[in-house]
């Protein structure tokens, strides 16, 4: 599924894969959150419910671009960097043009929603 984000630094576009996790994210659309820095690594974002993860694996490495949701805290993750692998975290799907993703760096809100 194409989607777009939208922050104050831009508009890009992404792919959710088709996981359980990223269809239950795409019934939640669009969305607006606002987001906050976590580690110099990643904009984090809390959808209104937790999100179904059945079927998803145990553990992910994280790269640059990609959108994730990490099960023990119901947040999204938009990675502007690379991460370290990390129990519990399920990738979503990814940005089209990774090279957007240090756009991403400084965004305060984020709309996500089906491309037309």
């Amino acid at each position: 599924m194409n989607i777009r984000l939208t922050t104050e630094n831009g508009s890009f576009e992404a792919t959710l894969n088709d996981s359980a996790a990223a269809r239950d994210l795409a019934t939640l659309l669009p969305l607006t959150l606002e987001t906050e820095d976590f580690h110099q690594t990643e904009r984090v974002a809390y959808p209104p419910r937790k999100l179904d993860t059945s079927g998803a694996p145990d553990a992910s490495h994280p790269k640059t671009g990609d959108l994730a949701y990490y099960t023990p805290w119901g947040n999204l993750a938009l990675f502007y960097r690379d991460g370290q692998h990390s129990p519990s975290l399920v990738i979503l799907g990814h940005l089209t043009d990774r090279a957007d993703a240090q756009q991403l760096a400084t965004a305060e809100r984020i709309t996500i929603e089906n491309q037309p």
